[in-house]
């Protein structure tokens, strides 16, 4: 060890001998936060991981990272309403990132591809579990539960899987090919589907209980809500799923004169478009919520349910939207409907997380129509499920979707009655599949803690440049139909150009900021072979805690704290 003088202060390796970090007060520290795309997402997807994937041209690794959490982006992203763009940091800067549309692209070269899902086959000795429904939940949960080891029966009604995906969704959103690809894709993954299987008829909730060591429900909601006017309805009264269900089964609608339509949903909004296509002369929607803004910024608390971009194109192909109304009172001549009386009506917070729906007296207009639709929701059909099910519209599990009184069976998806959407019930299936395999271990499942998402204002925006976003290709007014899908692919150039515009908030993005700014050369670079997630590490024996490293931090990762 060389001797420390005045003079040699100068020869090789004299610096290291001065702990000068004993000088600091506060130390700068490695803490990863949440970006608020992951905490808005249902389906529990982390689009900033693999939109660093994409943005480095490693598509199957981004598709891998994708498909942990939602087994069918070619699906979702096309039919999702997709609130993480909503709250991307991105939306304050210039332009929410494209994610749907990298979603999209991932899932469809997955496809092209063929890509195998990264499963590990089962043990012959694996306990089995029954899922009944083929949907976006039961589809998820048996993916998830393939991917934990176990053993996966799909029961469903249908002959086919998909739900509400292949019986309500038009093809000019969801092509039938996609989704006949993409969920062949994943049956083949292992897990055994039984067709044509109606609970109830065919197979009883006891039966499944003596074969299987779990049951996931996820049947849907296959009955509509009652419907009228102060006890008045027309005696042609079908119900907008009923329709939309009908016309894509058999290709056709009646769309003879004005019709308006009752609800603020996709099935709203689905069913006036085809409506539209199908030569209506008006298409009103009707629904006491309110318009949401089309844009980058947050949905008001009482939007419309429907997706912004679906209601955007369906106000572009001529469907009328009255929002914040309601139905007081339905205008009949000889049992025919000639008109609606419809009224101003807000959901007001009476306090306590309860709404009231207020009609307001003296705003009352007539619009002539021809027929009502209403687009209201649907509830669980009981059949088969009485004993489960009682005398309510909907199952009431808990936050994971344990069924109290029932152990052993969980529900997700539409049937638990906390509103529709297709990342929510994936969603419902992941954390259900979870609950299931700590049932079996005996081992209880706590809830989950609220992630609090790192902010717009904890970001260094110094280092991004201002970038428009990637726009889909999307057909013309005039060229729109019922057959041909409307909104298009991003190109591979477009989604890594997308993908290049994620800020990567609070995760590290191995931008060299700290390893060059740092004064005392107090942070080092880890060798590439012994990388994990951080490329860096700190010397605490060297750094005097100046903060620079975290103020220049473009993404919010370092995070200055008192000196122990």
């Amino acid at each position: 060890m060389p001797t420390v003088t005045r003079g040699s202060f100068a020869n090789a390796s004299t610096s290291l001998l001065f702990n000068t970090g004993g000088w600091r007060q506060m130390r700068p520290e490695h803490r990863g936060r949440h970006a608020p795309c992951a905490t808005a997402c249902p389906a529990a997807e982390m689009p900033r991981d693999y939109l660093a994937h994409v943005a480095s041209g490693n598509l199957r690794e981004a598709w891998e990272n994708l498909v942990a959490a939602n087994p069918i982006p070619a699906i979702t992203g096309r039919v999702c309403h997709h609130p993480c763009e909503a709250h991307c940091n991105r939306r304050s800067y210039d332009e929410s990132i494209a994610i749907h549309g990298v979603e999209r692209f991932l899932g469809d070269r997955a496809i092209e591809e063929n890509w195998p899902y990264p499963i590990r086959s089962a043990a012959n000795d694996a306990p089995e579990i029954a899922v009944v429904g083929a949907g976006p939940a039961g589809l998820s949960a048996a993916y998830r539960l393939l991917r934990g080891g176990l053993k996966v029966t799909i029961f469903d009604s249908e002959p086919q899987p998909g739900g509400l995906l292949r019986s309500a969704l038009p093809p000019y959103r969801l092509p039938r090919e996609i989704l006949d690809r993409e969920l062949e894709r994943l049956l083949a993954t292992g897990m055994t589907f039984r067709p044509n299987t109606r609970i109830g008829r065919d197979v009883s909730i006891e039966e499944l209980q003596q074969s299987f060591r779990a049951i996931f429900l996820a049947p849907g909601t296959g009955r509509h809500r009652s419907w009228s006017v102060d006890g008045v309805k027309p005696g042609d009264l079908r119900s907008g799923l009923d329709l939309l269900k009908e016309w894509i089964s058999i290709g056709e609608i009646s769309a003879r004169g004005k019709i308006a339509i009752v609800g603020g949903g996709n099935t709203a909004i689905d069913l006036a478009r085809v409506l539209k296509f199908s030569g209506a002369a008006e298409v009103h929607i009707i629904t006491f919520q309110t318009l949401p803004e089309i844009g980058n910024n947050k949905p008001p608390a009482d939007a419309m349910s429907a997706t912004p971009r679906e209601i955007r194109q369906a106000l572009e192909e001529g469907v009328i939207v009255h929002d914040h109304r309601g139905v007081k009172r339905l205008l009949m001549r000889g049992g025919n409907i000639v008109g609606v009386e419809i009224v101003h009506m807000r959901e007001l917070d009476e306090g306590g997380g309860k709404r009231k729906l207020v009609s307001f007296e003296g705003t009352e207009t007539v619009l002539k129509v021809d027929r009502v639709i209403p687009a209201v929701g649907q509830q669980v059909d009981p059949a088969g499920f009485e004993h489960i099910l009682g005398r309510a519209e909907f199952f009431k599990p808990d936050h994971i979707g344990r069924l109290d009184g029932h152990p052993g069976i969980f529900v997700g998806g539409d049937a638990r009655g906390a509103g529709g959407s297709v990342a929510g019930a994936i969603g419902d299936g992941h954390r259900a599949a979870l609950a299931i395999q700590g049932y079996l271990r005996g081992t209880d499942v706590q809830r989950e803690k609220a992630h609090e998402p790192i902010a717009y204002s904890e970001l260094n925006l110094s280092y991004f440049d201002h970038a428009l976003r990637v726009q889909a290709p999307i057909l013309d007014i005039a060229s729109r139909s019922t057959a041909a899908e409307i909104e298009g692919p991003i190109s591979r150039e477009g989604a890594r150009a997308e993908a290049s515009r994620c800020f990567s908030c609070g995760e590290c993005m191995s931008c060299d900021n700290c390893w060059t700014l740092c004064p005392d050369n107090a942070v080092l670079k880890v060798h590439e072979s012994a990388r994990e997630r951080i490329g860096y590490v700190f010397d605490y024996d060297h750094c005097k805690g100046c903060g620079i490293c975290a103020h220049e931090c473009p993404v919010g990762f370092i995070t200055m704290i008192d000196e122990p």
